[in-house]
């Protein structure tokens, strides 16, 4: 072949793969392509309209109307560029989903045809049933209105032909009906509290944010083996399956090399995640089979929730492209581990300073064990709290299951900061003290905290509540759950205690004390009275489980009894104190909490009840009608003696699938009686609890029958896909 016609063939097979095997973009080159962030606002507004978003962003003012049409004028302009021809108000209410109402910005003009338009007032607030989401009495079913309003720190974006614009979403007589409106408060009150201290330490800290970092578990499925399996597709979790002979034992996943469906569904989903702003920094194989992971860069706390739900929404839809299905549930299997949201949390300030850092001189160090206390003492103060915050029907198959924190609270700080904390518990006393003991205090102890921290960052997995160096990971969240929960809780704890670090110094500086030595004061008792929270062994162990109880630490018996930690009053008071919820607003999200998870547990049990009696028994018969008729061929063959010999399996596996059958039909008609009889009480409570004790102890009967049926019935009969092909993705 000649020189040239190599190299034409050569650049026509390039021109071809690219054509089919496109490059895929830098990421600086796509990267928040689709959001409304401070580059386009720049560009988009006029400088007039851009300071009025920063005031509202940095400063809380409110954007005056006239401004509004500006911002709304640019933001359309934008957005109609990248080729969006709708809006929405896009929320959280309080489901396991976001929500939004598309509007077009068509608008017919009058002498004909039409105009795209977008209002400052259509920015600012749009008005969506409220009757038609979970609000716990708040509002009447009659009673209809409710509005969403724009939430202006964090950015529009775009998905699909869509502009969203992030948004609060409340009742008519003002409730939060949503999970962000108290997410944002708490974060106001963190800030405020988190300042004062910070002005102990440097008078420049004017701005303290709260921040996270987000890991996402998730599972992946072949898309058409989900569709196969009824109560995956009405539960997200398999109601039944018996164990695959190998799934997680060899411990050969973890880490492994991701499969070749699932990398091309990762790069799809990484490049819109990168148009979208979000900083993906991080994709690996989690421990159990086709269980998977992914972590941004750690961002502000507001922020960081509305990616995450962003991702959620991202992932399923791309998923779907590639014959794929996400699964978010914590335990879609049993027998293997479930799904976790580890939330990496940790304040900032306006200085760059990460305050729960250590930092280069033992003022900074002082200031990075105030927060760190302070932090321990608000998760001991309110650690049932805390774990009701994580806890669902979904979650509770998961905790304490030797695969995920238990349901009880603990925090693991490691020996080295446990002996820091047991030196000035020690050395710090109420007499004054001398100046050896403050020099030995700060350049001995609190002065070396950088130099001997990196040996402390290793972490407890079996603990919930673990610091990790500079920051603390909650590791009980569930991979399904709205983080905004949790955080928002994890924030006030932590701003009321800020209030009443402050307070105490201030009354010790007042009676004459110096600012250092107040400081010490005040940290020792906060480390005395938080001491029973920290934990260094085994969260798994049985003897925790004593320990923690003698401690005076409160864990998870049920689900409906961990709701009721928002009824007790010092949590009440510390969303009272933090201005977070009325008590009419606590109230009604305790009976949201409890409505969620009896509704979930009758769709499972009825899922269940069908599967049991239209799939599982059908398919048992006919298995036993295929032994019946080898026993009359075999009768016709052998003599009476060799028949009794020859046939003793079969009658014995007949006899057993009757009982397996007898059993199933019993416990799911007495199953739904319970359930009857449950849905009948008309408290709420009351009914939580006994779908809890009564219910979930049916389904497990039910489902130990038929997973034994599943090992004796033949393979090629049985209904539904096996954890063996769901598993297992090339």
């Amino acid at each position: 072949m000649s020189t040239f016609r190599f190299q034409a063939l050569q650049e026509f097979t390039t021109r071809r793969a690219e054509r089919f095997y496109p490059t895929p973009p830098r990421i600086s080159d796509c990267f928040g392509i689709n959001v409304f962030n401070q580059e386009k606002m720049k560009k988009y507004l006029s400088s007039e309209a851009f300071e009025a978003v920063r005031c509202a962003v940095d400063d809380g003012k409110k954007i005056d109307r006239r401004m509004a049409d500006q911002i709304a004028a640019g933001m359309k302009t934008w957005a109609l560029e990248r080729g969006a021809t709708h809006y929405t108000h896009w929320f959280h209410p309080l489901t396991d989903a976001t929500a939004e109402k598309h509007e077009s910005f068509i608008e017919p003009a009058k002498g004909g045809g039409a105009f795209e338009n977008f209002r400052g007032d259509l920015l600012i607030q749009q008005e969506p049933d409220a009757s038609s989401f979970p609000s716990g009495g708040l509002r009447n079913t009659f009673e209809a209105r409710g509005y969403t309003a724009w939430d202006p720190s964090s950015p529009a974006f775009i998905v699909e032909d869509t502009l969203c614009i992030p948004s609060i979403f409340v009742s008519y007589t003002g409730e939060a009906l949503d999970y962000k409106t108290p997410h944002l408060k708490s974060l106001q009150a963190l800030e405020k509290a988190a300042v004062k201290v910070c002005q102990y330490f440097d008078k420049d800290v004017d701005r303290v944010q709260a921040t996270l970092g987000l890991e996402q578990e998730y599972f992946v499925v072949d898309n058409a083996l989900y569709r196969a399996r009824p109560d995956l597709m009405q539960t997200n979790r398999t109601l039944m399956g018996h164990a695959a002979a190998k799934n997680q034992q060899l411990e050969d996943h973890y880490f492994g090399a991701i499969p070749s469906r699932v990398m091309a569904f990762m790069k799809d989903f990484e490049v819109e995640a990168y148009k979208l702003g979000v900083p993906l920094k991080t994709r690996h194989n989690e421990v159990a089979p086709n269980q998977f992971e992914f972590a941004p860069v750690y961002t502000e706390a507001n922020l960081a929730v509305d990616h995450n739900q962003m991702m959620v929404m991202l992932m399923r839809r791309v998923a779907k492209k590639h014959k794929l299905k996400v699964i978010f549930h914590e335990k879609p299997f049993e027998g293997v581990n479930g799904s976790g949201k580890h939330c990496n949390w940790s304040m900032r300030t306006n200085t760059d300073v990460n305050l729960l850092s250590p930092g280069k001189t033992p003022r900074n160090n002082l200031q990075f064990l105030t927060f760190f206390v302070a932090s321990i003492r608000a998760v001991f103060e309110h650690h049932h709290l805390l774990m009701a915050s994580i806890m669902s029907l979904n979650n509770s198959h998961r905790l304490g299951a030797n695969e995920a924190p238990p349901a009880v609270m603990s925090i693991f700080v490691g020996k080295t900061l446990t002996k820091v904390l047991d030196e000035i518990e020690e050395r710090v006393g109420n007499k004054k003290m001398t100046p050896d003991e403050k020099t030995t205090l700060k350049l001995d102890i609190v002065g070396k905290i950088p130099e001997i921290l990196p040996d402390n960052t290793d972490r407890n997995r079996t603990s919930p509540f673990a610091f990790t160096g500079n920051r603390f990971e909650f590791r009980a969240v569930g991979s399904s759950a709205n983080v905004a929960w949790p955080s928002l809780v994890l924030n006030a704890a932590v701003a009321q205690q800020l209030n009443r670090f402050s307070e105490a110094v201030d009354k010790l500086i007042d009676k004459g004390v110096k600012k250092d030595e107040a400081i010490f004061q005040v940290l020792r008792t906060f480390i005395q009275e938080s001491k029973a929270i920290r934990f260094e062994g085994n969260g798994y162990s049985a003897d925790w489980v004593k320990d923690a109880a003698q401690r005076g630490l409160r864990g998870i018996k049920d689900v409906p009894s961990a709701f009721d930690a928002l009824l007790e009053p010092a949590s009440k008071k510390l969303f009272n104190d933090m201005e977070l919820f009325s008590v009419k607003e606590i109230e009604a999200r305790h009976e949201i909490q409890n409505e969620i998870f009896i509704k979930k547990l009758q769709i499972e049990s009825r899922v269940l009840g069908d599967l049991a009696i239209n799939h599982i028994i059908p398919t048992a018969i006919r298995y036993q009608n295929l032994l019946i008729e080898n026993l009359r061929g075999l009768k016709e063959l052998y003599s009476a003696k060799e028949y009794d010999t020859l046939t003793s399996p079969q009658i014995d596996t007949l006899r057993t699938i009757s009982t397996y059958i007898i059993d199933i039909r019993t416990l799911v008609t007495d199953m739904v009686k319970e359930r009857k009889k449950a849905n009948a009480i008309d408290d709420i409570r009351k009914r939580a609890a006994t779908y809890s004790n009564t219910i979930i102890p049916f389904m497990r009967n039910i489902r130990d029958r038929i997973d034994h049926l599943e090992i004796i019935v033949d393979d090629e009969l049985w209904p539904l896909p096996k954890y063996r092909e769901l598993l297992f993705l090339r």
